[in-house]
């Protein structure tokens, strides 16, 4: 048997260990102290995994019982998904304490069933950074190289308005919660007790209504919206048809960002951060932005504005997982082979003008992406006189799109 005992933010469900027939304590070297382990038990210090589940295996085949020490609760992004694949659950005597985000935003006086989580520990940040980019509540369970200071940064530099509250040493006699701004965050050193982070948009720091499912809010029942949903010039303004091709090959999802570059309205970027990915819209007219920046607070999402023409304008912003391309003119070739070189995943590039696909194409191949494409061309619905209908042709549109190999269907 195999018993595995949260511990530092309170006290386990079931009790703490009870070291009669243990061989074995596995564990981080603060948590193993603190255990007052037995002097006849062998200890093993939690580092790279694997050698801590071969000693498991091998005390297991013997009569010795173990013991695995971690952090509040170790099924919530802890160590218990790793024993149950190796061992199986039944082999595991799971006895958690309190989950350092549940206290985390007890800290903080907040309900937390509304609120997005996600781990950096021993993981990629960027997903968390674009998570908290996208999310008015968001927990970040922290690592070495993703703490405060640099989730800090990276929101500082491009990201909506944020709050940080930093909890370190959760449950201990050192305990410390902190609210600053990401800014601050990023010029301090923090140590390496920090438990969690938690980033706010203070002025939605509570859902709506009452929650039947946990978690961020749902994605849209429907998308490809009609172009009277958003604040436009001219009917400057991507077309739903357009869009609904356009938002099934960039693909966006929650820990994803994705650029709009020439985003005219925002329709493309708004509609991203509607199916919970972070969003950037790049648009060179004043006027422009003001109208992103309307369209995204009536849809009450969050996306960063960038006023600026590209491709200079994107030089500074994080790298994206998809771009959409909606604008360009003559400097169209150089902004595609740009993203093209910086996105992760895809690029989608609209064009009215047949001359210009095969430099697109082009671009988008020289970047490594394999390249497809559709001329699009609608019809809609139109009513005449006399309650009759007829179809009324759209212009044509090209469709471009390039993905990077072996990316399509990778879980983020």
């Amino acid at each position: 048997m195999i018993t595995v005992v949260g511990s530092g933010t309170g006290v386990a469900a079931g009790g703490g260990p009870d070291w009669r027939g243990v061989s074995l304590a596995v564990g981080a070297r603060r948590h193993l102290d603190a255990a007052d382990v037995p002097s006849g038990v062998r200890r093993v210090v939690l580092g790279p995994l694997s050698p801590a589940l071969d000693a498991v295996a091998e005390h297991l085949t013997g009569d010795g019982r173990v013991v695995v020490l971690a952090s509040g609760d170790p099924g919530f992004f802890g160590i218990v998904r790793a024993l149950a694949e190796r061992f199986g659950p039944r082999a595991l005597d799971v006895r958690p304490s309190v989950p350092s985000v549940a206290l985390a935003f007890a800290r903080a006086g907040l309900p937390w069933d509304d609120a997005a989580v996600v781990s950096a520990h021993g993981r990629d940040p960027r997903t968390a950074v674009n998570v908290c980019r996208a999310h008015p509540k968001t927990a970040v369970l922290t690592g070495p190289g993703a703490g405060p200071a640099e989730l800090g940064a990276a929101l500082a530099a491009a990201g909506p308005r944020r709050t940080l509250v930093v909890a370190s040493s959760l449950g201990t006699a050192g305990e410390r919660v902190e609210w600053l701004s990401p800014a601050e965050a990023a010029d301090r050193v923090w140590p390496d007790e920090v438990s969690v982070v938690l980033c706010l948009d203070e002025a939605r720091l509570l859902a709506a209504a009452p929650r039947a499912l946990a978690g961020p809010p749902r994605p849209p029942a429907g998308w490809a919206l009609p172009e009277d949903a958003f604040v436009h010039r001219d009917s400057m303004v991507t077309k739903y048809e357009v869009r609904a091709l356009a938002l099934a090959r960039l693909g966006p999802r929650p820990g994803d960002l994705v650029w709009d570059v020439g985003a005219g309205s925002g329709s493309v970027a708004v509609e991203c951060a509607r199916l919970g990915a972070a969003a950037i819209a790049v648009e060179r007219a004043a006027d422009g932005v003001e109208r992103c920046r309307a369209n995204a607070a009536a849809h009450g999402v969050d996306v960063h504005t960038v006023h600026g023409a590209a491709p200079a304008a994107l030089a500074e912003l994080p790298d994206p997982d998809a771009v959409f391309v909606g604008g360009g003119g003559r400097e169209l070739e150089s902004i595609v082979s740009l993203c093209a070189r910086r996105a992760r995943r895809a690029v989608v590039v609209t064009l009215a003008a047949l001359d210009r696909v095969p430099a697109v194409r082009a671009a988008l191949g020289a970047a490594g992406l394999a390249c497809d494409g559709v001329l699009l061309q609608s019809s809609r619905l139109s009513p005449l006189p006399g309650d009759v209908t007829r179809l009324a042709a759209g212009n044509p549109v090209f469709v471009l799109w390039g993905t990077r190999p072996a990316t399509e269907g990778v879980p983020s």
